[in-house]
């Protein structure tokens, strides 16, 4: 009888470990809107050349990613920076973490891939784990126009974030195709989704969001590419920030900076990258040289810190980011979390992040 009691109260456990998991795999796009997409094909988005989406067996280690390396997490608290006063004229970036941040321009604020969550994971008790507190509370966030997703990996697209913005503001949420499904399956009014594919532009508050390529792939389950991934042009007026979202490197930057450019800053990922995935995350280095390619500004890494999904050390992704940007002479911030950078006067480099590793 004890047996059987503790065989039900284990099943009864892991039921409520995965009763939110059916939501959190999202939607269904309907394939005959994803068709309008050249990019969409026998069911799938397809990058613009063939690429490796899936981790190359010689250079992966299942062990070593989920528990190798000592140095993949800071050895003491990260410095984090409370919310800053309004501010109604200039272009500002605030960096929350990984890739969530927020752009202001003049005043009117646009959110990118927020994730408020503890982990990046269908479960919310298994899987990767913040290394650092959000800095800010999601009703510290000035009124919103956007909210902009890149793609819908855990880590870009979280649905309990996604469900607090959806009472908590009345902000327009501008993602790629197919996003809009499982946004819908997570109680976003319809008229409050705005799907785009690459090359397409949503107009907001005097915002244009233009919807740019990457070279990705994307997926909640199993089912992989039934959503399309994205980098993305925030424009308002003679202002614009460019967000890379999750992306390998590839020869378009150049032509994105040509259509869409100048850039006052460039929110560009460089962590999470590996041996085995070449393709799909750039290195810090392919980062510095995408940002050339678009033409500069000031640079913003984005995509490192919070959550540990790589076999790098902690520090490695901002230290290589920053000892190319030095040897090229180009413009960088590096904010802690929670912290506002004025692009027009962004300050030194201090390092703050050297010896928390």
């Amino acid at each position: 009888m004890k047996k059987a009691l503790a065989g039900l109260l284990g099943l009864a456990g892991v039921a409520w470990a995965l009763r939110d998991l059916p939501a959190q795999l999202g939607g269904k796009p309907d394939p005959a809107e994803m068709a309008r997409s050249p990019r969409y094909r026998n069911g799938k988005f397809h990058n613009d050349r063939e690429v490796r989406t899936v981790p190359d067996r010689d250079n992966f280690s299942l062990r070593d990613f989920v528990s190798g390396g000592a140095d993949r997490k800071p050895s003491v608290p990260v410095p984090l920076v409370g919310p800053a006063a309004p501010v109604s004229s200039g272009v500002h970036v605030t960096w929350y973490g990984h890739a969530s941040a927020l752009v202001e321009i003049d005043g009117a604020a646009v959110l990118l891939d927020p994730v408020w969550s503890d982990r990046v994971s269908p479960s919310a008790h298994v899987g990767p784990r913040r290394l650092h507190p959000v800095p800010h509370q999601l009703s510290d966030l000035p009124a919103l126009s956007a909210v902009v997703i890149s793609h819908d990996h855990y880590d870009h697209l979280d649905m309990a974030t996604v469900r607090s913005l959806t009472v908590g503001s009345s902000a327009v949420f501008v993602v790629p195709l197919g996003i809009g499904a499982h946004l819908r399956r997570w109680e976003v009014p319809v008229d409050r989704i705005v799907e785009l594919d690459w090359d397409e532009s949503f107009e907001v508050d005097g915002f244009t969001l233009t919807c740019t390529a990457a070279q990705h792939f994307s997926g909640r389950s199993v089912q992989r590419d039934v959503t399309l991934w994205a980098s993305w042009v925030i424009r308002r007026g003679e202002r614009a920030v460019f967000y890379s979202g999750d992306t390998g490197y590839f020869p378009g930057y150049a032509g994105i900076g040509a259509e869409h450019g100048p850039f006052d800053a460039v929110l560009m990922q460089v962590g999470a990258y590996g041996d085995a995935w070449p393709d799909i995350h750039m290195t810090p280095e392919d980062g510095v040289r995408a940002f050339e390619d678009l033409g500069g500004g000031l640079l913003i890494p984005v995509h490192w810190a919070t959550f540990n999904l790589a076999l790098h050390s902690w520090t490695e992704p901002v230290d290589r980011v920053w000892r190319e940007v030095k040897a090229r002479g180009l413009r960088m911030a590096v904010p802690r979390p929670g912290e506002r950078v004025d692009v027009s006067a962004p300050g030194e480099v201090d390092g703050w992040w050297q010896g928390l590793g």
